[in-house]
């Protein structure tokens, strides 16, 4: 038997080593992208962003919660791993988002902890919550509803119709072990108010990749290139042989003259961040997969003593009126809502209801 020898890692060279973690697997590549790269004027349309999300935030964000929330005062930073994660408290919640599609890239925010608890204790109406995969999942919804303003804002300001982003990945760790974007990545710090003094840090991470070409196509260095080669490639065209420069486009006298056209495109909302076509594809691998679906008829909430105390005949009296429909959970998640009806000689659910993700949070008691 081979027996390990007695260079083992200390303790102080596994934080190291934890310490170099990278995410190496966000949306698009990961490009290291020095502060130089980015202009004034693009970091300026960067934070000038953040800044108009805001307010619609932060009524989205008193509404989930029922709350008055809100975020504020975004500062931006162009810096590294070790420069970042200083700011960041001992454990964090990292909610993973990539874009998948439009500017793909790594995108992730963080929340201390405390923040996060007394996010999803506001959401659940219970104090002193654990965040356990429920409370996560609440965590996940915030989240994703924040993205996907933020993709309907920048597909409004850029014309960019393609931004889309993946579900949200939820997980709680120590700060050493965030995987953050190589290089120099953009950092938002947002101050996030609850209400009741209770006051966090949130942060928010663009990947290099991810970051550039947003700033470029808020700053209109995207769609000036563009329209410049649109312009260069229609002076130049070839047609048969003949050479059509834009001089020979208009005529004097009463001839034609053919002016620049104000076309504009229409702009539609991206209802919600949905996967592309390779997330699409990879959920075919699991639809063979059991999950476990339970109707749950009611909820009560009785005292230890009470517990102790039944014995066969007691009524317990649930939550649920007569006739009510019933709750259809899978994996313990509220997904419908249906009447109890008898086939044959067994019990059965007629679905008469899907649950919106609104409806799923606002029910997560």
């Amino acid at each position: 038997m081979m027996m390990m020898s007695d260079g083992a890692l200390s303790q102080a060279e596994i934080d190291a080593l934890l310490a170099g973690v990278d995410s190496g697997g966000g949306g698009g590549a990961a490009t290291a992208v020095a502060s130089s790269s980015f202009s004034q004027t693009e970091q300026t349309a960067l934070i000038d962003f953040f800044n108009a999300t805001l307010d619609a935030q932060s009524a989205n964000l008193s509404k989930m919660t029922g709350a008055e929330v809100s975020l504020k005062d975004p500062q931006l930073t162009i810096n590294g791993r070790d420069v970042f994660l200083e700011q960041l408290s001992e454990t964090v919640t990292v909610v993973k988002a990539d874009f998948n599609s439009g500017f793909p890239g790594e995108h992730l925010f963080l929340i201390p902890e405390d923040g996060a608890k007394a996010i999803a204790s506001l959401m659940n109406k219970e104090e002193n919550i654990e965040l356990d995969e429920m409370a996560m999942s609440v965590i996940g919804e915030v989240v994703s509803q924040m993205v996907g303003h933020q993709i309907t804002t920048l597909t409004n300001k850029t014309g960019n119709k393609s931004i889309s982003s993946v579900s949200p990945d939820v997980s709680n760790v120590p700060r050493a072990v965030v995987a953050l974007p190589s290089g120099d990545f953009a950092g938002i710090t947002y101050q996030l108010d609850l209400g009741d003094g209770k006051n966090f840090s949130m942060w928010e991470v663009l990947g290099p990749s991810a970051a550039l070409e947003i700033a470029r196509a808020l700053s209109g260095g995207g769609q000036q290139k563009q329209a410049g080669g649109a312009a260069a490639g229609i002076g130049g065209m070839n047609m048969g042989g003949m050479q059509m420069g834009m001089g020979g486009m208009g005529m004097g006298g009463g001839g034609m003259s053919l002016g620049p056209s104000n076309v504009q495109s229409v702009q539609f909302p991206n209802l919600m961040p949905h996967g592309g076509p390779q997330e699409a594809g990879n959920i075919g691998l699991i639809m063979d997969v059991y999950m476990e679906m339970t109707v749950e008829l009611g909820r009560t909430r009785k005292l230890i003593k009470e517990i102790l105390a039944m014995g066969e005949g007691t009524i317990i009296e649930l939550d649920k009126l007569a006739g009510e429909p019933v709750d259809i959970l899978v994996n313990h998640k509220l997904i419908a809502k249906g009447e109890v009806v008898v086939i044959d000689e067994n019990f059965g659910v007629r679905v008469t209801e899907i649950v919106s993700p609104m409806e799923r949070m606002s029910n997560m008691d």
